[in-house]
């Protein structure tokens, strides 16, 4: 089975734009609004403060009627540093593997939901549809889901009737019900500078971080030892770690700042806030000791990131039909998160299904097999007859 000729042409134009979060995505949506405009397909576009990039949403068929909104991010991680034997931003196919940025994550998904559009009208045209479908493009989502919340803010100011989200994360065609959410803090320490060799008239910044970090790392071995468990993921508990840190001019000085970032993953039906107000407390304990020493000492705490978990609502009728195209397939859980949890959080029932590996996203030579798109391809025409049926 290989893919439609249509599917890959898109895919390649895609994965031209370098639409790195870091970069602005909009030669990419302008060039999907004019694709779009040919089909006669009209796109409401919700910007960025800064007006550099966009979210797209496009309606097609009945507007009156439901929609069935098919979702994918833009952007794409970063290639710096990474060792590519293919150029990450354009297409190469060698032995059925489709190579490049965003292959799999997701271009190759929002290929096949264009390359679609016309095939969808075909049959609209033919009968009665019972839904209409949408077309959910964002910004931002590698960053922390930014993007995404001021779509699905336009689309409830706009009251654009949702039936339910499909978000084509790649999960090899694989329905994933439930994902945990996740959520960034920074956290700024600054104690005094002094001599080293004066070391008591100083507060070491780093030593206070350190101990913040520490009680971190309690918080998460209690979690594993203790915390609740949910047995369709591969990491069953709440996990807590410190990834960034940062301190000190020099050996010989008392360091005045440092700063890191800690992160959390929990799972649906938890509170991360508990974690947060843990480490919060403790900050205000080792404060009024640095304070002892000096009384401009402080402990900052910044949130940069909060994407919720998702878990999925049984019987709707997104799950219904995901379950209907997928049968035979097992439900499964993941540790990564999806824009799913803000669809979710705004009541609007998801499903993750989409085509390729997570396993290859955010490496080098990053693909997409072309048997997976053109599994994606038979799986939104049967999709399409069904919302026809229905």
């Amino acid at each position: 089975m290989t893919c439609l000729p249509h599917t890959e042409a898109i895919l390649s134009r895609l994965l031209s734009f370098d639409t790195t979060s870091r970069d602005s995505n909009l030669a990419l949506i302008q060039w999907v609004a004019s694709w779009l405009e040919q089909y006669g397909v009209a796109s409401t576009l919700t910007f960025n403060d800064e007006k550099t990039k966009a979210n797209l949403f496009a309606h097609l068929g009945d507007p009156a009627l439901p929609a069935v909104v098919l979702s994918g991010h833009t952007d794409v991680v970063p290639v710096d540093g990474q060792q590519w034997h293919f150029p990450p931003f354009e297409m190469t196919v060698r032995d059925g593997q489709v190579y490049g940025r965003g292959s799999a994550d997701m271009k190759g998904f929002i290929a096949c939901v264009l390359a679609a559009v016309p095939r969808w009208q075909q049959l609209q045209a033919g009968g009665c549809m019972t839904r209409s479908l949408g077309i959910a493009l964002s910004y931002d989502e590698e960053v922390g889901c930014l993007g995404v919340g001021r779509l699905i803010d336009d689309l409830a100011a706009r009251q654009v009737p949702v039936a339910g989200c499909i978000i084509g994360e790649p999960t090899m065609m694989r329905p994933v019900i439930a994902h945990k959410g996740i959520a960034h803090y920074r956290v700024h320490v600054r104690g005094r500078a002094a001599h080293s060799s004066l070391t008591p008239q100083g507060v070491n910044a780093i030593e206070y971080a350190a101990r913040l970090v520490t009680h971190i790392r309690k918080l998460a071995d209690t979690e594993q030892s203790f915390g609740s468990r949910h047995p369709l993921y591969d990491v069953p508990f709440a996990t807590l770690q410190t990834g960034l840190i940062k301190g000190g001019n020099a050996a010989n000085i008392v360091p005045k700042d440092c700063e890191f970032v800690f992160e959390m993953r929990w799972l649906p039906g938890d509170q991360h806030e508990r974690f947060v107000a843990s480490v919060k407390d403790y900050a205000q304990v080792l404060l009024a000791e640095m304070q002892q020493v000096a009384p401009e000492a402080d402990i900052q705490f910044e949130a940069l990131v909060n994407c919720p978990p998702f878990e999925y609502t049984p019987g709707s009728e997104i799950t219904r039909h995901v379950e209907a195209l997928c049968q035979g397939c097992s439900h499964d859980a993941v540790a990564y998160t999806t824009e799913a949890g803000r669809f979710h959080e705004a009541g609007i029932p998801c499903v993750v299904c989409g085509p390729g590996s997570i396993e290859q996203a955010h490496r080098p030579d990053e693909f997409v097999s072309q048997a997976q798109l053109a599994a994606c391809d038979a799986w939104l025409d049967q999709l399409f007859v069904r919302l026809k049926q229905a």
